[in-house]
């Protein structure tokens, strides 16, 4: 087993701790300040407006989610409508929450399932077609 050496330098000159368990650190470099980089400064291209929003969008996702879920399939009544009893069942016994077995949490997230898919496909299709990603 080799000896280790530590020297300790006090003085005014330098304080240093070397030892031969560590190795020797080369100076750090700064990567900003290599050929070739910015500088420091950032140089982003990523649109601001990456989102693209637009309401019309918002509000033809929302009616055409409206409609579809509207129609009397589930034994003669609506997806929309029954969220909205459920909503209303539970609200009648208002600080206790909703049971986990209770009926309004299925119609809760496939109405709000539904709703997001529209407002999704609306959202790739209103701009895809303004921005002609579906052309030839």
């Amino acid at each position: 087993m080799a000896a280790a050496t530590v020297v300790l330098r006090l003085g005014p000159a330098s304080s240093n701790l070397v030892s031969s368990f560590v190795k020797s650190q080369a100076a750090p470099r700064n990567p900003l300040a290599l050929p070739g980089a910015s500088g420091g400064r950032c140089t982003c291209s990523f649109p601001r407006d990456w989102l693209r929003r637009d309401l019309s969008v918002i509000g033809f996702g929302l009616i055409g989610w409206l409609a579809p879920s509207s129609i009397p399939a589930i034994n003669g009544k609506s997806l929309t409508g029954l969220f909205f009893e459920s909503i209303g069942a539970e609200l009648a016994h208002f600080p206790t929450p909703p049971a986990l077995t209770s009926q309004f949490w299925l119609w809760l997230i496939t109405w709000h399932l539904g709703l997001f898919i529209s407002l999704t496909f609306g959202q790739i299709g209103f701009k895809g077609r303004t921005e002609d990603y579906f052309s030839k």
